[in-house]
């Protein structure tokens, strides 16, 4: 059990160590091209109502690419309320005892709903991926492992939480005892495999494409947002100057990389290989 519980911790410090370098690197990223006529709130409210329907409920690809979406919503709303379900478990295990049994059961249904949400929308995502032309021809063997691991994962749980036996550890049982480090706990294996494989989950998203829920606020904030003006000697433009002396080392011939600048390769014509 002293192993299961330092995995669970090891996992849970992974998590945010990687949510960390994450959100940090994208801070440090270069200045992207601008949305000049994409419209910009100009107040909390009107960024909350913009970011909540996409967040929460993918808006834009509801409008854009429907079929995707009916598939895409499940698994990211199960994701949410997985996390919902978490954060209603740790508020059952301090909460008074008039509020115990409404946050323990708010963990069970949303952490059930989730869980088969997040399943049946993985399904959904990796059918699409290999029946769909358009769709297979850009995925990549890394897409559909991330999507194995989820179905595996979910099933795990939902299995696991079914079929546990009476009187053995649940899940605010196992959040317990890892707090106290309770070594005679009774954890079904299949519930425990589950668990395990979740943590495991948890910390293996930060190193992926999978970490692009952090890459949001920059998306939104300093990209489609950003409505500082350029002007001469300001910050932008002494940026952009910095950025043209980069030495770009993409591969592709029509870009004729090597030793040349951005400088270089903006002022010549890939067609003619000289200047425009």
């Amino acid at each position: 059990m002293i192993a299961f519980y330092l995995w669970l911790y090891l996992g849970v410090a992974v998590f945010a160590a990687g949510c960390i370098v994450r959100a940090v690197r994208y801070s440090r990223q270069p200045l992207h091209l601008r949305w000049e006529i994409y419209p910009v709130p100009h107040s909390r409210s009107g960024e909350l109502k913009i970011m909540i329907p996409e967040i929460l409920f993918l808006k834009g690809l509801w409008e854009f690419n429907r079929p995707m979406w009916r598939v895409s919503f499940p698994f990211h709303f199960g994701l949410y309320l997985l996390a919902a379900g978490t954060v209603f478990l740790g508020c059952s295990a301090v909460a008074p005892a008039p509020l115990f049994a409404v946050a323990r059961q708010a963990s069970v249904l949303c952490g059930t709903a989730g869980a088969g949400l997040a399943v049946a929308g993985a399904l959904g995502l990796l059918v699409r991926r290999l029946t769909v032309r358009h769709l297979r021809c850009y995925s990549s063997p890394g897409d559909f492992l991330n999507l194995i691991l989820f179905i595996l994962t979910g099933s795990l749980l939902l299995t696991g939480q079914w079929l546990r036996p009476a009187g053995s550890a649940g899940p605010m049982a196992i959040l317990r005892g890892a707090a106290r480090f309770d070594t005679t706990l009774d954890v079904p294996p299949v519930l425990a495999a589950g668990i395990a494989a979740g943590i495991a989950l948890l910390a293996y998203i930060p190193m992926t494409h999978m970490s692009h829920f952090i890459a949001k606020y920059f998306t939104y904030h300093q990209v489609r947002w950003d409505e500082r003006a350029n002007v001469a000697g300001g910050s932008i433009e002494r940026r952009m100057a910095e950025y043209l002396m980069y030495r770009p080392t993409w591969s592709a011939g029509h870009i004729g990389a090597g030793d040349r600048t951005w400088v270089d390769i903006a002022t010549s014509n890939p067609a003619k290989g000289g200047p425009q």
